[in-house]
């Protein structure tokens, strides 16, 4: 039953050993059908294709659109009305026949005044008005018009950062992943020659069936790995997808290798006055704390009078077809409000407030700015030195299983040992991945946190 039982075992092994090749072959050789696609091109096609770019781009048509709408205060309005009515109403009726110009004298009569018969009147009107003082009003309208058109822009910087930082990180996370398989694959292929070895020890009698056991377990654990790195793999490239706007099945060949790049962080310095000089939340917090000031203003025109001229031409008649009596009138008025239950001075109060609020918001906007530059910058610097570090543990890492591998085969080492060095050799070659990922992802992610990384940066390559 036991011998059963470990044929099967092998049997399953060579399979699992087999289509884990194989998936590597196919993560590390593009299809016929792959598209290249390197690290830039990812980059350019998110710029055309992410739906968050597309929503910033219509968020600031609408604030280009805003900006129209407050510049009509000082175009005049012009409307039209037409409108039907028909009574015997003796104001009505009086004053309709006038309007019409078909008053007689005939409608002198008592009786006609009082008893009028019932009569139509349709009636064609233009209205004119044209504000010729509104305490500045639509000025400071159209001065915070163009301040939100402005936000709206550092928004869509903002965001087109934000969209290329995704893509480096997906994109070198599709990389890592398709790495980590890669090595999962080889792990399992090196557990399943050390199973052999240990089965032929075991037969030539230099050691026992627990050796043999233990490395079945080994190969087990390091198979249920690769089934999870394939799993991460094909997840990471539909992450990869999401992130350049395409449909999550589109395949692509990556190009751009996951290699650190060359050692040398920039002075922390030259980031945080790059930062200073245009970092789009910088750049925002200041366009709020203008637009607030400029909304106070707009709130105290609530206290001054506005002046308006205004006009009307009406004509009117019995058909609607038939000619009629035509007037008109033309007049300037004058509104202020002396008292509306103290509802503009609250008004005044809460943009005094909001002024205040975005005052402190724009301080803490520079402090957030600086603080994830030291951050990320520290992270580019730690990653860099980890990367060298990882990759010496690599080298020692394979000279030492090479050793211990050749040590067991002599029969000068247990089965322990030899488990334990592909177990450090694999865990080390894991760590370096990571570490160039973190490093390419740290390099980018400190020009975001400068607000200078666009498709364009040299981190983008």
């Amino acid at each position: 039953m036991i011998e059963c039982w470990q044929t099967r075992a092998e049997s399953a092994s060579r399979f699992v050993m087999a289509l884990a090749l194989g998936l590597s072959t196919v993560t590390s050789f593009p299809l016929a059908a792959q598209e290249p696609l390197s690290l830039r091109q990812a980059a350019e096609t998110a710029l055309r294709s992410h739906p968050a770019l597309e929503a910033a781009e219509a968020g600031r048509d609408e604030s280009e659109a805003g900006i129209r709408q407050a510049r009509a205060g000082y175009l005049p309005r012009v409307d039209f009305s037409e409108s039907w009515q028909r009574g015997n109403n003796p104001v009505f009726v009086f004053g309709s026949l006038l309007n019409q110009g078909q008053f007689g004298e005939s409608n002198f009569a008592i009786s006609s005044l009082n008893n009028p018969d019932p009569l139509n009147n349709f009636q064609s009107r233009f209205g004119v008005q044209q504000v010729l003082f509104d305490s500045w009003r639509t000025k400071r309208a159209v001065r915070a018009a163009r301040l939100g058109s402005e936000m709206a822009a550092e928004q869509q910087r903002s965001t087109l950062s934000d969209v290329v930082l995704g893509v480096v990180r997906t994109y070198f996370g599709a990389l890592l992943t398709a790495e980590n398989l890669r090595v999962a694959a080889e792990s399992v292929k090196s557990a399943r020659a050390d199973l052999e070895r240990a089965e032929a020890l075991h037969q030539a009698g230099m050691t026992t069936e627990a050796d043999v056991l233990s490395v079945r377990v080994h190969l087990s654990s390091v198979e249920q790995e690769r089934i999870r790195a394939e799993q991460d793999a094909q997840v990471a490239l539909a992450a990869l997808n999401d992130a350049l706007g395409v449909p999550l099945d589109s395949q692509y060949d990556l190009t751009t290798p996951l290699r650190a790049l060359p050692n040398g962080v920039p002075p922390l310095a030259e980031y945080e006055q790059r930062a200073i000089a245009g970092h789009p939340s910088l750049r925002q917090a200041e366009l709020g704390r203008v637009l607030a000031e400029t909304q106070l203003g707009l709130a105290k025109t609530s206290l001054w009078p506005q002046v308006t001229a205004h006009g009307i031409f009406e004509a009117d008649r019995q058909q609607f077809t038939s000619q009629g009596s035509g007037n008109w009138l033309a007049g300037v008025s004058l509104q202020w409000n002396i008292w509306d239950g103290s509802r503009n001075r609250a008004q005044i109060a809460a943009a005094r407030s909001a002024e205040a609020r975005t005052a402190a918001l724009e301080r803490q906007a520079n402090s957030t700015v600086l603080l994830g530059i030291r951050r990320a910058w520290g992270d580019w610097r730690s990653a860099a030195e980890r990367v060298e570090v990882a990759a010496a543990a690599v080298a020692a890492a394979e000279a030492s299983h090479e050793i211990i591998r050749n040590r067991y085969s002599a029969g000068l080492t247990t089965v322990t040992e030899l488990i334990r060095s592909d177990t450090a050799l694999r865990v080390a070659r894991f760590q370096h991945l990571g570490a160039r990922y973190e490093q390419r992802v740290a390099a980018a992610s400190l020009e975001h946190a400068a607000g200078v990384l666009t498709a364009s940066s040299a981190v983008v390559q």
